[in-house]
């Protein structure tokens, strides 16, 4: 990044963090509590009748690609200041939006819990500089891409079911945003330390200028500087510890993206910046007061936080619980962290680790033992995640205490 890129990304984050230092004391003046900036799941709004009307016509608008990419078109040609905020390649932009819009449609009879997951996509759509006035500009630009699309076809009814949706959407998101005025939008961090532990894969240690509030089981989102306004998320490979250092293990999964970047284009002493910690395989607070065993089974770099979970359980056990941790990989090579998490499990007599190279990890896992009275935490590649899940299931676990990233798993391809 040259001179003038860093002049003007420090500009940038100056005017974002001025912005909600002043919203935030708009708010303490006037004595606004988070639930009264918003509270859409309690709005009244009844989705299924907009559902039914979108689902209907879905095939006048449909594929969804199509009427995101005039959508964009529209928004980008009426209003070209905005292209700034997106990143240079819109491809992973435009797959995420595609499956919210898919979400939305599938769970709109059911606002409430839709909100809550909405609330959360504005809090962390802080980071990007998202105002009122963009919302606006993307609804106007959704009808325009919904007109397009339906040509001779198009009904005002179809219209208004579209845009009543977007509008709770935009409204929980708002909400979201309003609620986490006292959390910093992203954090400033340095990496302190890059090792390649193989062609395409780096396990990267950061420090954030500031304490990161995360518990062991988040995920954090990353931007590299090579790829401005791209963020990704990944799972955090350690439990919160002194000096705000933090651990990523990231695998590069195709070139040019933000996971390229981060494994080979990254060195000690390169600055990132890092979103709000978000998701939680264990519930809140089980950390350090569950009772219940643990079974965590991971796959690939989803071992990152598994091994943060049994950090935590080193530094906060609660008295007799039991973990194990079986962790797949190809071959005995792919097991890329097997010495850190050796040291870890050693002269711990409640730990048990096993590595599973060879047979079908799902039912490895399922033939080791009794696991209806555990808690379960799974992560990993989507289809490893969802054979583990079925086969627990299938053993009497009940699904409440399955545990897995649904944002991770079923929003997001990292790149």
């Amino acid at each position: 990044m040259d001179n003038s890129s860093k002049a003007a990304t420090a500009e940038y984050d100056r005017l974002i963090a001025r912005h909600h230092a002043m919203r935030l004391r708009r708010q303490l003046l006037t004595s606004a509590s988070p639930s009264e900036a918003g509270s859409v799941a309690d709005s009244g709004y009844d989705g299924s009748v907009d559902q039914q009307v979108i689902r209907r016509d879905l095939d006048l608008v449909a594929p969804l690609s199509e009427l995101i990419d005039h959508l964009y078109a529209v928004m980008f040609r009426r209003r070209p200041y905005l292209r700034a905020l997106f990143p240079a390649s819109m491809e992973f932009q435009q797959s995420h939006l595609e499956r919210v819009f898919q979400h939305l449609v599938d769970h709109l009879h059911r606002p409430a819990d839709l909100a809550r997951m909405l609330r959360q996509l504005g809090r962390d759509h802080r980071k990007l500089g998202v105002r009122p006035v963009h919302y606006e500009a993307f609804e106007e630009a959704l009808c325009a891409a919904i007109r397009h699309r339906a040509g001779e076809h198009w009904t005002d009814g179809l219209e208004a079911a579209w845009v009543r949706m977007l509008r709770f959407a935009v409204g929980a998101m708002a909400a979201g945003a309003d609620s986490a005025l006292a959390e910093p939008p992203y954090w400033h961090a340095v990496v302190t330390g890059h090792e390649r532990r193989r062609p395409d894969l780096a396990v990267l240690r950061v420090r954030t200028g500031e304490p990161y509030p995360y518990r062991a089981g988040q995920y954090g989102t990353v931007e590299h500087p090579a790829l401005p306004h791209t963020w990704r998320q990944y799972s955090i490979g350690c439990a919160p510890r002194g000096g705000n250092e933090l651990e990523f293990h990231v695998r590069r999964t195709g070139p040019g993206g933000v996971s390229a970047a981060l494994v080979e284009r990254t060195a000690v002493g390169d600055r990132l910046r890092l979103g709000p910690p978000r998701g939680g395989l264990l519930p809140e607070g089980d950390g350090r007061g569950g009772s219940r065993d643990l079974l965590l089974v991971a796959g690939g770099t989803g071992l990152a936080p598994m091994k943060a979970i049994v950090e935590q359980q080193v530094l906060h056990r609660p008295p007799g619980r039991r973990v194990h941790l079986f962790v797949g990989a190809r071959d005995r090579a792919d097991l890329y962290d097997w010495s850190a998490l050796a040291e870890l499990g050693l002269h711990k007599t409640w730990l048990a680790i096993t590595p599973v190279t060879a047979g079908r990890l799902a039912d490895t896992v399922a033939a080791a033992g009794d696991w209806r009275e555990h808690l379960a935490c799974v992560s990993g590649p989507a289809g490893m995640v969802a054979s583990v899940r079925s086969e627990l299931l299938a053993a009497g676990l009940p699904s409440a205490r399955v545990r897995y990233d649904q944002v991770l798993s079923r929003w997001s391809r990292p790149t």
